[in-house]
């Protein structure tokens, strides 16, 4: 297997590790997406973290449980920042998935923001905004 054979596979196991959450595996159509003119904060990155104050702890962030206690999670106020440094999303490590990464993205396909496009080669996905629902 080469390399971009291997990058591929950790890749597709870990966005079913994500998709899944550790619960009981139910049917999905995980999508190839290409993303373009994007300026991403890489939080996989110790260097770049440093360099953001970000400490390595805030993939620790137990988000939902801080939101379910009414308080706003360190990653929230994270995103706020790097909203403002002019970052449309970042780059972080999957907790469900050891070794493999996320992208969370804040905003796309619009003004000044970032191209997101899917890759359909066998036509599956739904052709209109009325077929998602």
């Amino acid at each position: 297997m080469g390399a971009q054979a291997i990058y591929a596979a950790r890749e597709l196991s870990t966005a079913w590790a994500e998709y899944n959450q550790g619960f009981v595996q139910h049917p999905a159509l995980i999508a190839q997406l290409t993303l373009s003119e994007a300026r991403l904060a890489d939080l996989t990155n110790a260097a770049v973290m440093k360099v953001l104050g970000v400490s390595p702890d805030i993939h620790q962030c137990e988000w939902r449980a801080e939101m379910d206690e009414g308080r706003v999670p360190e990653t929230h106020r994270l995103r706020e920042t790097l909203m403002e440094q002019g970052f449309h999303g970042a780059i972080y490590p999957s907790y469900m998935s050891p070794g493999g990464s996320c992208v969370a993205l804040w905003q796309w396909n619009g003004e000044g923001a970032p191209v997101l496009s899917v890759r359909d080669p066998e036509h599956r996905l739904p052709k209109d905004a009325a077929s998602w629902l």
